[in-house]
């Protein structure tokens, strides 16, 4: 059964401003039946955005990134079932220790619905504001997800790594989900990178591929779990589905979704939307929801 899952960018603009109201907006898209959240994640933001490797950088520079665990901490208290994600939190930028203990306490606030989607960014300054390497961002990623595990499963807790390291710890709480909490990689599909998304984790979140190069690579991630002794079944992809230019310089949802079906067929197991893409309004918001609800059922049957 396919997914649907919105995302919180731009949300901030609507109900006068009042960011709280963003968990009543989840629980209605969770009343109608959306299955996933999520939010993107700028810790600071520099002049330069010429390296995003995705076309032109749009948010202005006062966009107000809010820090994902601490947001999603408050939708989890206006919600009871809908998963809780991220797309991409950049995991290097927060200490390996910290970001477990914020994900293990963030499950357990929401009684095991957390899917950690995580990544390492494409912002130089980003890192260096932190005194983070850059160049290092990939092999920290590596070591965090490896050391959040061992802190989610074991305690006391050792990991001797390049760039993490502590022997004998206690981490408590740990995650409700008894098998820790599911890591998702927002990452190129390199060689490299699928190793990683195999070896250490749940889920691949691709971003800006064609359909053909989406199914190119859940094969080899799939093929690469089993090689490991993992269920290539279980893994779990989200994308978003391109969206197609309207009138008024809204998106067009119904010929949005029209491009769906390739995706699922290329192996995505979640689809992404964006609400802002498509709604005026916080008064859209119902209506929306509730066709994309409807479509996915739709879907299921056929």
């Amino acid at each position: 059964m396919g997914k649907i899952a919105i995302g919180l960018y731009d949300v901030h603009k609507w109900f006068n401003g009042d960011i709280a109201a963003v968990g009543q907006m989840v629980k209605l898209a969770e009343e109608k039946g959306i299955d996933q959240v999520f939010i993107g994640d700028h810790v600071s933001m520099g002049v330069d955005r010429s390296a995003y490797p995705f076309g032109e950088f749009t948010p202005p520079l006062d966009y107000p990134w809010l820090e994902p665990i601490t947001l999603m901490a408050a939708v989890a208290n206006a919600t009871r079932h809908i998963r809780l994600s991220m797309s991409i939190l950049i995991a290097p930028l927060r200490p390996a220790v910290l970001l477990a203990k914020q994900l293990a306490t963030l499950d357990v606030l929401s009684n095991g619905r957390v899917d950690a989607g995580l990544g390492v960014g494409w912002q130089r300054l980003e890192y260096e504001a932190q005194g983070v390497p850059y160049e290092k961002r990939g092999a920290i990623l590596d070591e965090q997800v490896r050391a959040c595990r061992e802190l989610w499963r074991t305690a006391p807790a050792s990991f001797q790594g390049e760039h993490v390291r502590f022997d004998g710890v206690y981490s408590y709480p740990q995650p409700v989900q008894p098998n820790g909490i599911p890591i998702w990689l927002g990452c190129a599909p390199s060689d490299r990178w699928v190793l990683r998304i195999a070896e250490h984790c749940d889920g691949w979140i691709p971003l800006g591929l064609t359909s053909e190069r989406i199914a190119g690579t859940v094969a080899k991630i799939k093929a690469a779990r089993a090689a490991r002794g993992r269920d290539p079944a279980a893994l779990s992809v989200r994308t978003m589905v391109p969206p197609v230019p309207g009138a008024n310089g809204l998106c067009d949802l119904e010929a949005t979704l029209a491009q769906a079906q390739e995706l699922w067929a290329a192996g995505a197991t979640h689809l992404e939307f964006y609400p802002s893409m498509f709604c005026r309004d916080e008064t859209k918001l119902e209506a929306f929801f509730a066709r994309l609800a409807a479509w996915k059922e739709a879907e299921d049957r056929a």
